[in-house]
């Protein structure tokens, strides 16, 4: 994600190609031909095995419309948010951070859903410039790890130590991160089944940092 010598009048889409279409690809081929008793194994040995490569994909596909429909929906859609169909069930889940799995639970379902997700995450990108994404920012509640991860774009709340503002460039940092932070968990729960991992998850963000579990089966 080098950003060097990018005009601010650049479109933001210089900033995050990833969110096009190799994201997707990544993860679409890190679990193809998974079986569903593989994409179902949990275990309490590990914390990041207590969700099972379905739930990590879950979360992974909601993620998106949760923060720039709910947390920046009002700045990035002030007329109104867009059409989602079902909408409810993938925002709104009585899972933790996870589409509603009543609804939600095929593979391929989940997968529609990601690439709905990272579709709509593309054409915010497309329609603000490097300027505008570094310039616009919301509240989000406290996290430490967000200082030590993203070069620039999170400031503490002067008058709230307890809250950061994060930028709009810093909410897609963060969103880039929880992707291939996942998709690492991802090719961790394969290999505690014995499978081999298939692609080359970048060693950056919130995985870099010193205190992250980075432990193996």
């Amino acid at each position: 994600m080098s950003d060097t010598a990018l005009p601010d009048a650049g479109s933001a889409t210089l900033l995050f190609p990833q969110f096009e279409a190799e994201l997707y690809n990544m993860i679409a081929l890190e679990i193809e031909g998974l079986t569903e008793e593989q994409l179902n194994f949990e275990s309490d040995r590990w914390e990041w095995s207590k969700w099972s490569i379905r739930r990590n994909l879950s979360h992974m596909a909601s993620g998106d419309f949760r923060w720039f429909l709910v947390r920046w929906g009002d700045q990035l859609y002030p007329d109104g948010l867009p059409e989602i169909t079902d909408l409810d069930n993938i925002i709104n889940s009585p899972y933790d951070r996870r589409l509603n799995e009543d609804v939600y639970w095929d593979v391929d379902g989940i997968m529609d859903i990601m690439k709905q997700a990272l579709g709509l995450a593309h054409s915010i990108l497309s329609r603000e410039t490097i300027a505008s994404l570094r310039f616009k920012e919301t509240k989000s509640g406290n996290r430490s790890y967000f200082h030590q991860a993203h070069p620039r774009g999170v400031r503490t709340d002067p008058e709230d130590s307890e809250q950061v503002y994060m930028s709009l460039e810093a909410s897609f940092r963060h969103r880039y991160f929880e992707y291939i932070t996942h998709l690492f968990n991802i090719q961790r729960l394969k290999r505690a089944q014995g499978l081999t991992a298939t692609v080359q998850v970048p060693m950056e963000g919130y995985m870099a940092l010193p205190d992250w579990d980075m432990s193996e089966p």
